[in-house]
């Protein structure tokens, strides 16, 4: 049997998935520090780590619920489903290297188009690990139209996240709300799906 043609249940790579996003959830809650100032002033001085901190946390929480989904779309794994999945989360787990960069340099244009290409990047990854179950999908008959609806709304989801990286040059925080927004576009459910079929992103 050829190593591509390798079989094998997808409840380890999701378990294993499971416990690394815990780990980046937990990476990035360790970030957050208590103010010195006291009362309301110490709050709102808080305020933008709290909106990064909201934004990378909705990031990591929709590819969790979209990797599950992915990955109950089929019974067996194979070595492309298997490395695609470590590339996935390989490049999630950089972000809360990312995500303090922005809070260290105080959202500054470099460091929002630096956070913007880190999503394009851990985008792109899911996409592979998408297509890769999607080659599973065809092989096991359970592919349908509604996939490919999906698959359209990853590519506009990179285009916008690409589009945050020339614009945080010019309005950091309109490229931050940019980003922010493809979460929505995420829980917004895609047209001519299923619900338990929206699982991508």
């Amino acid at each position: 049997m050829a190593m591509d043609d390798q079989l094998s249940s997808t409840s380890r790579l999701e378990a294993f998935s499971d416990g690394v996003i815990a780990v980046i959830i937990t990476i990035m809650v360790l970030e957050l520090k208590v103010p010195a100032q006291r009362g309301v002033a110490g709050l709102l001085s808080v305020v933008p780590t709290l909106v990064v901190y909201f934004i990378s946390f909705s990031f990591t929480a929709i590819y969790w619920v979209n990797h599950h989904h992915l990955v109950h779309r089929i019974e067996q794994s194979d070595q492309r489903v298997l490395y695609a999945n470590l590339g996935f989360l390989f490049c999630l787990s950089l972000l809360p290297f990312f995500t303090s960069y922005v809070l260290e340099k105080e959202n500054d244009s470099f460091s929002i188009a630096l956070y913007a290409a880190s999503m394009v990047i851990t985008g792109f990854s899911f996409l592979l690990l998408r297509l890769a179950i999607e080659r599973r999908m065809r092989v096991a008959g359970t592919f349908h139209p509604g996939d490919a609806a999906i698959q359209r709304k990853h590519l506009l989801s990179l285009g916008l996240y690409g589009l945050a990286i020339p614009l945080a040059y010019y309005h950091p925080s309109v490229a931050l709300a940019d980003i922010a927004l493809v979460t929505v576009v995420w829980i917004v459910p895609t047209a001519g799906t299923k619900p338990c079929d929206d699982d991508n992103r």
